[in-house]
Formats: structure tokens, C-alpha cells, sequence
């Protein structure tokens, strides 16, 4: 069996597929999936320039790979396998953008009669809807494994005007969450950029590997994004909740304060919650003061609040 840990790190990429088509992986972690876990068969489902067809070559085994490119269309074809071991890649968003610039669009809408850019998951523009499609695509695939069969995905994070989404963190988890692998990134096309600012550089991707143990009932996990009030939070204190209705308003009379904290948790389970909140304000003088009678705000967020 080849060994397999939780970090791996190809510097020189191997042969297979085309180092040309931007996006696409190293054969040799295909290879070492295929070593340690022993599949008969392997599928890819958006093969890109068919990295995994030559690493399954190389090890021996059946391939079975399919693309937007040449006639699938993972969002609406029928998976035509039952498959024991599917490898996954998707884009990573749009950092690179595959249809009509890794291969022409008017090619493929004369052969297979439909356009690519219009089903491409890279050319959508909204990190949810992509997140939806790829969670779409994502259950597609899973559901249609054989009892005992694994997916590895293999993807990576975005980071785009100071906020990193990250595709490991928003994707679907169905089945038994085997590993995750932590792959580290070489010969970048970003490598030769120079970052300013609180910018760190991405060098790292994931492989989660899930594992189907029940043909009928899976277990999924799935990641839900919602905005939480702090003043419903049972967690938050007195002060984080009174810094927070300053930070947002600046300077403000304790008649504010009961305002923006009445209809909230906090108050409600406490009878003496605004007894609580004058305590609050007197309790932690290193952070809030008066610039006059009755006027509070936090200390240091202005220069007459001494």
C-alpha cells in the first residue's frame, strides 16, 4: 500500500494531462490516491485535460472521465456509473475561467450543440450561487456512488479584497468525513506576485475525502450562513453588548443605550437589566466614560474621552 499522510507536497508536477490547461492538479496525487485506497475504477466527472485518465493508466486501472468540454454537463447529464472512486476537482470559482479560454466555446457548442459558458460553474459570478452549484454537483456525484465507495475533492480557498471564501469551509460534507489532506501548492501562476497590506499568500489546498457507507441514509453536513444579534447571544457579556451598540452609534445618552438593548435577550432575561447596564458603564472604566452629564461613549474613541 502507498502511504498517504495528512500533508503532501509535490514539487515536481509528474506526467500527465497538460501543465498548459490552468487549473489542473498534479497526476501524482492521483496516483497516491489511487496506491492507498486500491480502486478497480476511477472517475472523473470535469477531467479538465485528463490528469486522472493518465494516472490511472499508470497504476493500472479503469478510467472513466467526462467535461463540459466534450459533453457533459455535471449540473444536468445523468451520471453514467455506478462508481467506486470518484476524483473531483472543481474550479475554484472564478480565479480561472475554463470555458472559451482553456478551449473554445464555438467548438463545443457545434459538437455537442449547447454553450458551455452559460453551464460553466467558473463563470459564475456570485459566491453563493456558485457555493449552490457546487453543493448541487457536489450530492450529485455522492449519491450516485456504490455502498462503500469514496470521493476526494480536491480544492482550495479564494481570497478577494481582504476576505477569504473558502470552498472546504462552505462545501457539503455528505457520508463519513474520512480525511483532509492539507496539499501544498507549487509553481503558482500567483507566485510571482508581490502582496502589500495584511495580504498572506494561499499556498495550500485540501483533499476531503467521504466515504458512502449507506445506499439509503447519509449523513450530511452542511454549512448554513446566518447574521446573529450579539444582544441575542448567550455568550456575550454586559460589556461586549454596551462597546457594541457605542461602536456602531458613537457617543449616546443611557436612554439610547435602554433603547438598542430593550427588545433584545439580554434584557429580557434579566429584570434588572438596566440597573446591569449602569453597572456595566461604572464597572469598566478603561473602556467607557462620559464627555458630559449623562453622554457615554467608548474610551480612546475620541481624544476628549480622558
Amino acid at each position: 500500500m502507498r502511504t498517504l499522510t495528512s500533508i503532501v507536497s509535490y514539487p515536481e508536477r509528474g506526467e500527465g494531462g497538460s501543465n498548459r490547461y490552468r487549473g489542473n492538479c498534479s497526476p501524482k496525487l492521483i496516483e497516491d490516491l489511487i496506491g492507498f485506497f486500491h480502486p478497480h475504477e476511477i472517475c472523473d466527472y470535469m477531467c479538465g485535460s485528463g490528469t486522472t485518465k493518465a494516472a490511472a493508466d499508470k497504476c493500472g486501472i479503469v478510467s472513466h472521465l467526462y467535461d463540459l468540454h466534450s459533453g457533459f454537463d455535471i449540473m444536468n447529464s445523468e451520471i453514467p456509473e455506478r462508481p467506486e472512486f470518484i476524483f473531483w476537482h472543481p474550479p475554484y470559482w472564478d480565479i480561472v475561467v475554463f470555458s472559451d479560454v482553456m478551449y473554445k466555446a464555438s467548438d463545443v457548442q457545434s459538437r455537442y450543440g449547447y454553450d458551455p459558458r452559460k453551464l460553466d460553474l467558473s463563470r459564475i459570478p456570485e459566491w453563493s450561487r456558485f457555493v449552490e452549484a457546487m453543493n448541487y454537483a457536489m450530492m450529485k456525484q455522492f449519491t450516485a456512488l456504490e455502498k462503500g465507495g469514496r470521493m476526494a475533492v480536491l480544492m482550495g480557498d479564494i481570497k478577494k479584497r481582504g476576505k477569504l471564501y473558502s470552498m472546504l469551509s462552505e462545501i457539503v460534507k455528505p457520508g463519513t468525513l474520512e480525511n483532509i489532506i492539507i496539499k501544498a501548492q507549487h509553481n503558482c501562476f500567483s507566485d510571482s506576485t508581490h502582496y502589500s497590506g495584511s495580504f498572506i499568500p494561499i499556498l495550500h489546498e485540501y483533499v476531503m475525502i467521504v466515504r458512502k457507507d449507506n445506499p439509503l441514509m447519509i449523513p450530511v453536513l452542511i454549512t448554513k450562513r446566518a447574521e446573529a444579534d450579539v444582544r441575542d447571544m448567550p455568550g456575550a457579556t454586559w460589556r461586549d453588548i454596551v462597546a457594541g451598540v457605542m461602536e456602531e452609534k458613537g457617543e449616546v445618552p443611557l436612554s439610547y443605550l435602554y433603547e438598542q438593548i430593550e427588545p433584545y435577550k439580554k434584557a429580557k432575561q434579566n429584570k434588572w437589566w438596566k440597573e446591569k447596564v449602569r453597572q456595566t458603564l461604572y464597572s469598566y472604566p478603561e473602556y467607557f466614560c462620559q464627555s458630559e452629564k449623562g453622554i457615554w461613549e467608548l474610551k480612546g474613541s475620541r481624544a476628549q474621552c480622558a
